[in-house]
């Protein structure tokens, strides 16, 4: 189950109590007090494990702890510090203060490790308390509790291509083809509940992360379909792909305008991405249809003709890496993930643009 928000309490441990004891020995006179300091409690820390992929191992957990400190004992030993809580979380995960929404943290970096939450201190024992006025102290400080602090932890993956189109344009096809991800395919809309990330290897050792979430309809950024709920994970990625069907019932235009309509809306930011266009399901028309729909997405985005041909006899547009416009497509490619047409290119196309931004 691939859980990308939960809520939950964390408190550090307390601090053992101090102890009150006194030395008690045959021959030893005046022995005097020798009670020892209670433990520390245990910390609480966030630590970044790229093996964890989602925030599902916290379902059933509300309120972790850390162990407090033992308590301190006679002849001056100090009581056990308590174990220390240890969080583990996926890159990409946002810890935020439950009350004032507040981010606290952003972990990225796999390995990465914060202290959260300190333990309270343990209490001195009496032998800290003796002086010339009071030869038999017979109290000892009590523990410091430690703090508790409720928290959201909310997941946004971190890829490198984010994929983004209407429900059932071919978006898990396209990563389960040329990526290790093994989403879900089925003959209709919202086959796709979960994001999925892949790896996809081009060779000459470059490779690049992408990420499919589930598709986006009008009104996503206003919480219809599934598109709000999981549109923050392709906040993080450096580049867009707009995936346009061209077999649907949808014109391109409607497609390419509702997509950019609804990213902007959830993250003006996020629509300041570099992006590119893919048509997908190419296979479905001749290469005649299939070029002019081409130009019909180059009219729409103001770019001038500049085509290229496959063997197939399919157009397809590039720009130059290095004098690109930025605010246009990188790219206008049909393709076809079943029949493998274009797949290469785009790859190879995804890991120029990609590979410049590392």
């Amino acid at each position: 189950m691939f859980i990308d928000n939960v809520e939950i309490t964390l408190s550090s441990g307390k601090g053992g109590e101090g102890s009150v004891s006194f030395r008690r020995e045959k021959h030893v006179i005046q022995g005097g007090p020798d009670g020892g300091d209670g433990g520390r409690g245990g910390d609480v820390y966030f630590k970044v494990d790229k093996n964890t992929h989602t925030l599902s191992h916290f379902r059933r957990k509300q309120h972790l702890r850390a162990k407090n400190g033992q308590p301190g004992m006679g002849r001056k030993m100090y009581g056990k510090s308590g174990e220390s809580l240890e969080v583990t979380v996926p890159p990409g995960t946002q810890i935020i203060d439950y009350e004032s929404g507040e981010i606290l943290y952003d972990l990225l970096e796999d390995g990465e490790r914060v202290l959260f939450l300190e333990g309270g201190k343990g209490g001195l024992g009496n032998v800290h308390f003796k002086s010339s006025t009071n030869q038999k102290p017979n109290y000892a400080q009590p523990g410091l509790p430690g703090e508790t602090r409720e928290v959201k932890l909310e997941l946004k993956l971190i890829a490198d291509v984010g994929l983004v189109g209407f429900p059932n344009v071919g978006k898990s096809t396209l990563i389960s083809i040329v990526s290790n991800a093994t989403p879900q395919i089925a003959n209709y809309e919202f086959t796709t509940l979960t994001p999925k990330l892949g790896v996809v290897d081009v060779g000459d050792y470059r490779s690049f992360v992408m990420a499919d979430i589930p598709g986006i309809i009008g009104g996503a950024s206003e919480g219809k379909g599934l598109g709000i709920q999981f549109l923050k994970h392709i906040e993080r990625t450096k580049f867009l792909l707009y995936m346009l069907d061209v077999s649907s019932y949808r014109s391109l235009e409607e497609q390419y305008l509702v997509l950019k309509k609804e990213v902007e809306n959830f993250s003006s930011n996020l629509a300041k991405r570099e992006f590119a266009v893919a048509l997908t399901r190419c296979d479905t028309q001749d290469a005649e249809t299939i070029n002019q729909k081409v130009q019909e997405v180059l009219d729409l985005v103001e770019l001038e003709k500049n085509i290229g041909k496959n063997s197939q006899n399919y157009e397809y547009f590039v720009q130059d890496i290095y004098e690109r416009d930025r605010a246009k497509p990188f790219f206008v490619i049909p393709i076809s993930s079943i029949a493998k047409i274009n797949i290469d290119k785009l790859n190879y196309a995804l890991a120029d643009v990609v590979c410049e931004k590392k």
